[in-house]
């Protein structure tokens, strides 16, 4: 898919202050990457594919709530580990050692996190600054259902822990 490490991609985005300007042209190219790895390996990775295009619809999900004042500090502090865990190239599927496969553990703990939200944040928040296809509510859901599947249960339980 690319011939630069995954990881490089997050490079942009280190630092303390990330402009709207700088996450979506993240999100953008981490999209671009993505599309270009699916219609490359087709049916090979079968359902996956689908889970994969949701990686940076979730990332900017996360860092748009982030930075919504409806949102609680506490779930501020959520939602800036999810982005942290997205741009820190060490995580539980490094994508530097596994390629975009690696992506699928930043969108199950990022939908994990956005679950946790939810129990103190309006769902039409969420809504709002979605900016993939269908409800965001249905997306989590799908997201939890398939989790097991996409990463293990033994890294589905360690994300657990980590968003409790």
């Amino acid at each position: 898919m690319t011939d630069v490490p995954v990881d490089e991609d997050f490079e942009e985005l280190r630092g303390d202050n990330i402009s709207q300007e700088r996450a979506e042209r993240f999100y953008d190219r981490v999209r671009g990457k993505i599309q270009r790895y699916v219609d490359a390996k087709g049916a090979a990775i079968g359902k996956t594919a689908e889970y994969l295009l949701l990686v940076p619809d979730v990332f900017i999900l996360l860092w748009r709530l982030v930075n919504d004042s409806r949102v609680s500090s506490k779930n501020k502090v959520l939602l800036g580990s999810g982005i942290a865990y997205y741009i820190f190239p060490i995580d539980l599927i490094p994508e530097a050692f596994v390629g975009p496969i690696g992506y699928l553990d930043d969108l199950v703990f990022g939908v994990y996190i956005l679950n946790r939200v939810l129990v103190d944040t309006d769902a039409a928040v969420l809504r709002e600054h979605w900016p993939g296809s269908g409800d965001v509510l249905a997306m989590i859901q799908k997201v939890i259902g398939a989790a097991d599947a996409l990463i293990g249960q033994k890294i589905v339980a360690r994300i657990k822990r980590m968003v409790k």
